[in-house]
């Protein structure tokens, strides 16, 4: 790669953040509730900081505070004040009803038109864990300076070292090894969560990056690509610019949100419009999208392969095994290989380490005797 990108060539007062903080977390379940998702927990235990909170800081150190926005539910506003205090009130989303990413992208892309049509926006899941923020700053800079003034879409890819079915998969155009780390290129396809044969093939290819969820764009051409390939969406939000950033917008936006579509972003627009490029990327990223994922970026496993989170933990014969609990409370283990064990004041999840097996448990809970436990 290059040497680091000149972080005084962005346009600082144009360089805004859009943090997608909605989600539910559900496979880091029994831990990640529906009343206080992965992002506002600290799920490896080490630095009492939460996702959401480690989110916020490694954009704050290059982005100007009044230009970092949180969209989140309603239900999580209280959550979020208290994990960034210094977040300006209104540059806080409360999204009345979950509908997922194309709403939420709409929303915020309106609201920073509304105070800088020449906007440059990175968008970034709450749920990412970044090793590298040196790297991590340089490839963000690169890609809001690529954007700047120009109707592109450009997501940030990282380099695959192994095959995983636990991402998405974004094709570059140009054939094997045809591209280099910080040099956007033309994107070919998507794929979503391939098996692991095809992730694999993939791999092999080097056609393919992973799907980070980031991406960015300046304002302008977001919301030409969003009234194009998303009218039913932005069709909801006519009379914007009136309303955004006034008293009437609390309501304007519950009624928007009333009538939205549940729209994924990726799908029915990322994946289809003609102005989609990638910044292949080589930040040491971590997707925590579930236990195995844990399991997998642990920075300290015993003798035997096991991770323990909080626990406080008798194992014999095990290995392989991920143990999350208290350390009021002793888990004793013997014989398990390549398991769960979750541990909460009102909960235990006992289960085989592989995403396919925790799926087809954790899909139960939507039954409605199991309610008070989500």
């Amino acid at each position: 790669m290059s040497d680091l990108h000149n972080y005084d060539t962005m346009n600082k007062s144009n360089a805004y953040c859009v943090i997608m903080a909605g989600g539910a977390g559900l496979r880091l379940w029994p831990v990640s509730r529906t009343s206080c998702p992965k992002q506002f927990l600290d799920i490896f235990g080490l630095d009492h900081k939460t996702l959401l909170r480690h989110s916020y800081e490694r954009f704050a150190e290059f982005i100007a505070p009044e230009n970092i926005v949180v969209v989140t539910s309603s239900r999580f506003a209280d959550l979020v004040r208290k994990q960034i205090p210094e977040l300006l009130p209104e540059n806080l989303l409360l999204e009345p009803y979950t509908r997922n990413t194309a709403p939420c992208i709409t929303w915020a892309t309106y609201t920073i038109l509304s105070r800088n049509p020449q906007a440059n926006i990175i968008f970034s899941p709450s749920d990412n864990y970044i090793k590298d923020r040196e790297a991590f700053k340089d490839m963000i800079v690169r890609s809001l300076d690529f954007v700047e003034g120009a109707d592109v879409l450009v997501t940030l890819g990282v380099v695959p070292n192994r095959p995983d079915s636990n991402f998405g998969y974004i094709q570059v155009v140009g054939g094997q090894n045809s591209y280099s780390v910080g040099t956007p290129v033309k994107v070919k396809t998507f794929t979503e969560k391939p098996d692991r044969v095809l992730a694999k093939i993939f791999v092999d290819s080097g056609e393919f990056l992973w799907n980070s969820g980031m991406f960015a764009a300046h304002a302008n051409a977001l919301k030409a690509e969003l009234e194009t390939y998303n009218p039913e969406v932005t069709a909801l939000f006519k009379g914007w610019q009136k309303a955004i950033g006034t008293p009437a917008e609390k309501a304007f936006v519950e009624r928007a949100y009333t009538d939205c579509p549940s729209t994924s972003f990726d799908y029915s627009l990322l994946e289809r419009t003609e102005i989609a490029w990638i910044m292949p990327c080589d930040f040491n990223w971590i997707d925590i999208g579930n236990w195995a994922s844990v399991y997998d970026y642990a920075r300290v496993k015993d003798e035997n392969g096991n991770v323990n989170i909080g626990s406080t933990v008798l194992s014999k014969d095990c290995s392989g095994n991920l143990y999350v609990g208290a350390p009021s409370k002793l888990l004793a283990v013997k014989g398990l290989d390549n398991f769960i064990v979750v541990d909460t004041d009102d909960a235990l999840l006992i289960c085989p380490k592989d995403d396919r097996s925790v799926k087809e448990l954790l899909s139960s809970l939507a039954m409605p005797e199991y309610e008070k436990w989500r």
